[in-house]
């Protein structure tokens, strides 16, 4: 039998020496250390430790390479319990080798063959990082581990899925009887783990991964794309929280490799997507009326920059605000919130409890809080306890705290469903194992959770998606041709100062820009929902101005495939 010795250790050499010269093993300890040993002053692996440790190299070196080989081989068949089942080769098994073992186990004392698994993933690369990876227990967790039942050596969840539905997953061992020192009696058949069947439109992960990978690729080669490297993409079923494709890819060095845990773990300012929230506590608080008039012109706090909308829009109600992005509709509906007296180039006065006001609408739909997707891991984005006036403002208009492009996807998805924000989930079914390719009985199906319904009231709601609506199909909205009009799409775009650390030090140093889009269709009775992500897409200071379509671009090929499915009817 070939083994790979490379595993080997100087202890196992140390201990396979002491088994076969336990004479020699004895006379390394001294009288009184056997006298401390029967006055139990010392243990017995005390005892095996000064003997390990009194072994010389002279010694060692007696060991022939046989002796070596037959070293590693004792300690992997000493390694954990003894009455366990040691595996002694699991991987590159020959058939001359199995065939061997298979047919000489009556006479090899103890040694005999067995099939195992091998994890295969059918689609390659699709989805392999969500689905995760299965490797030996890591030593922080094996106390937990061996409490639940796991021998040392088993093979366990390591992230993602696999790691989420370890209980799930696992198979139940063979159990059996100790009948004397060398023989046993099976009392119960093993049985593999039961299957789960996901969410995940496979055509359709299939096809974001690969328009991904070509408009990643694409947009390096575009000007002022100097630190842009990755883009993301969450398309969900926005009236069970059920995720159908998702998927982040990232171009280092003109290699395109796979993204998609920033999904879960890479929050970043996301701009005027947040504007549908913000105009919500407007409307609560009483600070502004449905179809109210404002001027949208520049504001300036003393001791600051204006703070302007992207251009002057003049005179704009609620829905145009939204339509065309209004910074400044935001900013004088929060000042109101606020009981702030403002005025040009004066100091402005605020109640700070504003900021919990705003904070608690976010949370509601996703924003700033676990989405509670059915994943180990998961970031909630960045926050602060600063409450300045200035800052109110950056608040309101996206330009503050940091968010996963997974809880954008529930913030967009409960406004599509008209205000429930359901757990979002990758987990559809759990089907009984069987001995057969098929699937076994379903023992569980995933009941939509509602984990809150955001506090406004409907008519509140209602304008802000006829304000989304106005974004993607009137003539003046700003998110035109991210979802094909055919589909009656709404959504918001979002285009945010940002910041990166462009020379690996730990600190952000760089202005960038970066851009994304949510949005849903159809309207009146959303099918789907699309969330497209793109950090660090371009910088303001740069020798050009151009700024990529990479979002927009993303977001209209994934719409378009996904019709392509599902027709409209």
């Amino acid at each position: 039998m070939e083994l790979d010795y490379h595993k080997l250790q100087e202890r196992n050499i140390r201990e396979f020496y002491l088994a076969k010269n336990p004479e020699k093993g004895k006379e390394k300890i001294k009288e009184e250390e056997w006298e401390q040993l029967e006055r139990r002053k010392l243990t017995n692996q005390d005892i095996l430790e000064l003997q390990l440790a009194r072994l010389t190299s002279e010694e060692l070196s007696s060991l022939s390479e046989e002796d070596r080989k037959a070293a590693y081989l004792y300690y992997l068949m000493n390694n954990g319990y003894s009455y366990q089942e040691k595996t002694i080769k699991k991987e590159g098994v020959t058939d001359v080798e199995f065939a061997y073992f298979s047919e000489e186990a009556s006479s090899l004392g103890g040694f005999k063959t067995k099939l195992s698994w091998e994890r295969v993933y059918p689609e390659g690369d699709v989805l392999k990082t969500v689905l995760g990876r299965v490797g030996t227990i890591p030593s922080e967790e094996k106390d937990t581990y061996l409490k639940s039942g796991y021998s040392i050596n088993d093979l366990v969840g390591l992230s993602y899925l696999e790691k989420q539905y370890e209980d799930v997953l696992k198979g139940t061992k063979a159990k059996y009887r100790l009948l004397n020192r060398h023989n046993l009696e099976l009392i119960e058949e093993e049985k593999r783990g039961k299957d789960i069947v996901l969410s995940i439109d496979i055509n359709l992960q299939r096809e974001v991964e690969h328009i991904l990978e070509e408009e990643v690729a694409k947009t390096k080669e575009e000007p002022n794309t100097r630190y842009y490297n990755r883009s993301f993409v969450v398309v969900e079923d926005p009236n069970n929280g059920e995720i159908l494709a998702m998927a982040g890819k990232q171009v280092i060095d003109g290699e395109i490799r796979d993204f998609t845990s920033g999904i879960l773990t890479s929050p970043m300012t996301v701009g005027s997507v947040v504007k549908g929230a913000s105009i919500l506590v407007g409307y609560n608080q009483g600070a502004i009326q449905i179809g109210e008039v404002m001027r949208d012109e520049c504001v300036k706090i003393a001791g600051t920059k204006e703070k302007c909308s992207w251009r002057t829009l003049g005179r704009i109600n609620d829905i145009e605000a939204l339509a065309l992005s209004s910074n400044v509709y935001q900013f004088k509906t929060a000042m109101r919130v606020a009981g702030a007296n403002y005025q040009y180039n004066a100091p402005l006065v605020i109640k700070e409890e504003t900021f919990d006001l705003y904070r608690k609408m976010y949370h509601s739909f996703g924003l700033g809080v676990k989405t509670e997707i059915d994943l180990p891991i998961e970031s909630t984005g960045y926050t602060s306890d600063k409450k300045t006036p200035g800052l109110l403002l950056d608040f309101v208009m996206g330009q503050f705290e940091t968010y996963t492009p997974i809880q954008l996807s529930q913030y967009i998805s409960t406004i599509a469903n008209g205000g429930t924000r359901y757990q979002v989930h990758l987990l559809k079914e759990i089907h009984d194992s069987t001995n057969q390719v098929k699937l076994g009985e379903t023992i569980r199906s995933f009941e939509k959770n509602a984990l809150n319904q955001v506090d406004t009231k409907e008519e509140y709601l209602n304008r802000v998606k006829e304000g989304f609506h106005a974004v993607t199909m009137s003539d003046i909205g700003i998110g035109k041709k991210y979802i094909d009009e055919m589909y009656d799409p709404s959504g918001k775009t979002g285009t945010s100062q940002s910041f990166t650390d462009t020379d690996g030090d730990g600190s952000i140093d760089t202005e960038t820009i970066s851009t994304a889009f949510i949005g849903y269709a159809p309207s009146e009775n959303p099918k789907m929902a699309i969330t497209v992500t793109s950090p660090d897409v371009s910088t303001p200071s740069g020798f050009s101005s151009y700024s990529s379509l990479v979002t927009r671009r993303i977001s209209k090929r994934v719409s378009d495939y996904y019709f392509s499915l599902y027709p409209v009817n």
